[in-house]
């Protein structure tokens, strides 16, 4: 971890939050390169899991809601997390996360003193909306997506005419007011989530079930996580969530040990049911053929925006021996390799010379390729060094412009992975990078 924690400063993927000023703790800021590597993430799963398939939509709710919604949602009640407090140095930690004693004590993980007895404490983010911070002006930003998509249904369903099954999917921010984050992106108080909540008929709950841990299997694959370090654990009654009637998380073997990755969850009618009794809305959806009027059930798939980059960085992180421009010598490369659909930066330019006429002739492929791809130009320092920074951020292709390429109109194209050298005519390169990267 502390390898990819200084790779993804120094080459600009994830730098550590309001840093000048001493930082926050567990708050990070996205790169250059890491915004585009988020990016990547969030179009792909939005256009497999939205554009491709005619029984999702989408939408964008507000990060605060009536506080309504969560009293119905049980948030108010039941989100929160065992909490231990140190009486001499008033550090808290989550009480489930501290080891007991024989004699049935617990230890501040600091100073060793004996911890205080275990409270309940809330997670929301509690803020004030209004001038006065009166009990009235009360709200939460929100700790999921879900809800939004839970009280937007009906509008959902009266304004798209769609029929059950259909699920609607959101990519947002969730902030949690968590005791202990940490171990990079992992746990953090703001986050990202992709969700869906999939509207279906009771009987038809473990179909979908099944249908939806398949898609996040696929989806997991195609991100280039390793299946041999995937956990599917079925979490037993009385550890699931309250709204849940079956959970299965997916966890994946982290430098850190092995911790969650996606959820999914069927969720019963219990938003729907709770919102239409708090609410007083009609929110049974009647069925065209038979009639019949019900309130949905909902399978819900998560899918983590950031543990799903740090899964990505994991994954793709290798260290190994490669050739030196010497012949029979080798030298040490660090080398992300991502699936390419993934990589941050598709192609890098690389001219051999800062002269005049190669870098302007470099300069004009760089300009025709970047309509099309996401490109990096660099002229600077030697062509092994420039190769290294490029496996470093992952690049698939490196396009090495030299002087014959003033003569022949052919430049020379490099794998990440093989390292392999293809001479392309600058003509052709467009159809070629496309073949390649598809």
């Amino acid at each position: 971890m502390e390898k990819i924690v200084s790779l993804c400063k120094r080459r600009g993927f994830i730098f550590p939050g309001s840093e000048i000023y001493g930082g926050l703790a567990n708050s990070w800021d996205y790169g250059p390169l890491g915004v585009e590597l988020k990016n990547n993430i969030k179009q792909e799963w939005w256009k497999r899991f939205v554009h491709q398939r005619t029984d999702v939509v989408g939408i964008d709710s507000a990060l605060i809601m009536n506080p309504k919604v969560w009293e119905a949602s049980g948030h108010l009640s039941n989100f929160s997390d065992p909490l231990v407090e140190c009486p001499k140095d008033h550090q808290r930690f989550r009480a489930d996360q501290i080891e007991i004693t024989d004699n049935g004590f617990q230890l501040c993980p600091s100073c060793g003193e004996i911890l205080g007895p275990e409270k309940q404490f809330n997670l929301m983010f509690k803020t004030f909306i209004g001038p006065s911070e009166e009990q009235a002006n009360i709200a939460y930003f929100r700790p999921e997506t879900a809800q939004g998509m839970f009280v937007d249904f009906k509008n959902v369903l009266e304004t798209t005419r769609k029929r059950l099954p259909f699920g609607i999917a959101q990519i947002g921010k969730s902030f949690r007011n968590e005791i202990t984050p940490g171990n990079f992106i992992f746990r953090t108080r703001e986050f990202e989530q992709m969700e869906i909540e999939y509207f279906i008929a009771e009987k038809d709950w473990k179909a979908y079930f099944e249908h939806w841990l398949d898609e996040m299997k696929r989806w997991l694959k195609d991100l280039g996580i390793a299946e041999e370090k995937l956990h599917y654990d079925d979490i037993p009654e009385g550890e699931r969530a309250h709204y849940s009637q079956r959970t299965v998380d997916i966890e994946y073997d982290f430098p850190f040990g092995k911790k969650e990755l996606y959820g999914l969850a069927y969720r019963t009618d219990f938003d729907l049911k709770n919102h239409m009794e708090k609410s007083g809305e009609d929110l049974r959806y009647t069925d065209p053929e038979s009639g019949e009027e019900f309130l949905p059930h909902v399978i819900e798939p998560t899918w983590g925006v950031d543990r799903s980059v740090l899964a990505a960085l994991v994954e793709a992180y290798h260290e190994e021996e490669a050739p030196t421009a010497e012949k029979g010598e080798t030298e040490a490369r660090v080398v992300l390799k991502f699936p390419k659909w993934l990589a941050p930066v598709k192609v890098a330019i690389l001219p051999l010379s800062k002269k005049e006429n190669l870098s302007s002739f470099a300069k004009e492929i760089h300009r025709d390729l970047v309509q099309e791809f996401v490109c990096e130009y660099d002229e600077t320092q030697s062509i092994g060094k420039r190769y290294r920074r490029q496996d470093e951020i992952g690049t698939p292709y490196c396009v090495t412009v030299d002087f014959e390429s003033l003569e022949d109109k052919a430049v020379t194209v490099r794998d990440r992975d093989t390292m392999q050298q293809e001479r392309i005519a600058i003509a052709e390169l467009k159809a070629y990078l496309r073949e390649k990267l598809s």
